[in-house]
């Protein structure tokens, strides 16, 4: 049968051709992500556009697929867009890495996290503390109160990662604060604490902290704080050491076009080191943007909109219980402000790895308050799970399906759902698309080239 020849054209100009000229109403405000697979249009995503336009009503974007279909290409797409429109890429975590190679090319700035590499101090104020040597009055005295919470939270964070089942009690948290605040009053300005530096504060005694605890002498206050002072010392001398237990050796910059926090050497040394890398990396990354709106509210410089990709995040948060409200708290946080956030993930079931059924519940949170999610190849079983948190059609669960496995034994065939995603955002029907790589995008966006370098030299070998 002989194919019809095909024409590309606005509808004003293809009514005059076929009168039946129709589309299918996807968006076409944002960043290009690829054609509707019924229509042929092109169709557009992106969190800022799609708010500012009315579409969605929170910048949150949620992707979930197997692996190789194409997640991190969605988001690699999503941010070279926005790149290109003004907005700021943040990827706190890159565990592979998978992201790198963009923000070179964007050039941007690539840190490097893990033992004898870049290091990040957890209580370094970051950007916030550059911040806070240009502003003065109120604005800075607020600045100093969001760096004694972030530098506790992170504290408390680490010290639970490292405990595992058991959280920093209250009597605990009280000290460690008096500490983080006696050592702000000790250092010059500009000079960021450390845990050692609060290792050794506790270490003192000092009459600040022993009234802190409430305890009424020096040995009752040395028993009280025996299990936190063991917690402190094995963040500084256990598996952690060498990462976050000095001065951060190189900062954020704030005027990088997109900043990337390379993690990957940390990725086989175990699941409390990832995790410990993600958590730091993440309220590192966040001050960025704190910074950021502080000096823009100052009229100290131009307002600001950021992209902060987090992908893996179940890896985190599994590590103890609790660590889901540090999370919860970021995302929450930045809702009101000109921050995007996405979260990517393989499957839901990574939430049933988390500690307790209170941290799973609220991790299910995040995906139900994302306004967008992206759905790339999922089996049946995935998608039972899917329809509880998001609005799918049974058509709409059979298509993702159908993206989820090859349909013959045939070796090196390209995955059936490698670039094919429903976007789903409220109660509307999914649009689904399928998104080309033009230009450069293969050679940035393939994650499989280590897998086949690595193939190859066994070859040769």
């Amino acid at each position: 049968m002989a194919s019809a020849p095909e024409y590309q054209a606005t509808t004003v100009q293809a009514c005059g051709l076929f009168p039946f000229v129709a589309g299918s109403g996807s968006p076409s405000v944002g960043v290009p992500v690829g054609r509707h697979m019924m229509w042929g249009e092109v169709v557009c995503m992106d969190p800022f556009a799609w708010l500012d336009a009315g579409l969605v009503t929170n910048r949150g974007l949620t992707v979930l697929g197997q692996p190789g279909t194409g997640k991190s290409a969605m988001l690699k797409r999503l941010s070279r867009g926005m790149l290109a429109f003004g907005v700021r890429p943040l990827f706190l975590g890159d565990l592979k890495p998978d992201y790198s190679s963009v923000v070179t090319a964007a050039g941007g700035q690539v840190l490097r996290v893990g033992r004898g590499l870049d290091r990040i101090n957890p209580l370094d104020a970051g950007p916030l503390g550059a911040a806070l040597t240009r502003l003065s009055g109120s604005a800075a005295q607020r600045l100093r109160l969001e760096v004694r919470g972030r530098r506790l939270s992170a504290t408390l964070a680490l010290c639970s990662l490292v405990r595992r089942h058991d959280r920093v009690n209250n009597g605990e948290e009280t000290v460690l604060g008096a500490a983080v605040d006696l050592l702000t009053d000790r250092l010059p300005d500009g000079v960021d604490p450390t845990i050692p530096d609060v290792l050794c504060v506790i270490r003192e005694s000092p009459d600040r902290l022993v009234a802190a605890a409430e305890v009424d002498d020096g040995p009752a206050y040395r028993a009280e704080t025996k299990e936190l002072r063991q917690t402190l010392n094995l963040l500084c001398e256990g598996s952690l050491k060498g990462v976050f237990d000095g001065p951060t050796s190189r900062p954020i910059d704030l005027d990088a076009p997109a900043v990337s926090v390379d993690i990957s050497a940390v990725a086989a040394s175990g699941d409390t080191l990832v995790a410990a890398a993600m958590l730091s990396t993440w309220s590192y990354g966040f001050a960025v943007i704190d910074a950021s709106t502080a000096l823009a509210e100052a009229g100290l410089a131009p307002r600001r909109r950021y992209f902060a990709v987090m992908d893996e995040l179940w890896r985190a948060l599994r590590g103890a219980p609790g660590l889901v409200d540090h999370a919860d708290a970021l995302t929450r946080v930045y809702r009101g402000r000109d921050v995007a956030h996405a979260m990517a993930t393989h499957s839901l079931d990574d939430l049933a790895a988390l500690p307790s059924e209170e941290d799973r519940s609220k991790a299910r949170g995040f995906i139900e308050r994302n306004a967008i999610t992206v759905l790339a190849g999922l089996p049946p079983r995935e998608l039972e799970e899917v329809t509880r948190v998001v609005s799918l059609s049974s058509r709409e669960v059979s298509m993702v399906s159908s993206w989820s496995a090859p349909e013959s034994w045939q070796t090196g065939a390209r995955h059936p759902g490698r670039g094919k995603y429903l976007l789903k955002t409220g109660q509307r029907v999914g649009i689904p698309v399928e998104m080309e790589l033009v230009g450069n995008e293969p050679a940035l966006y393939d994650t499989d080239s280590s897998h086949r370098a690595v193939v190859q030299r066994e070859e040769e070998a």
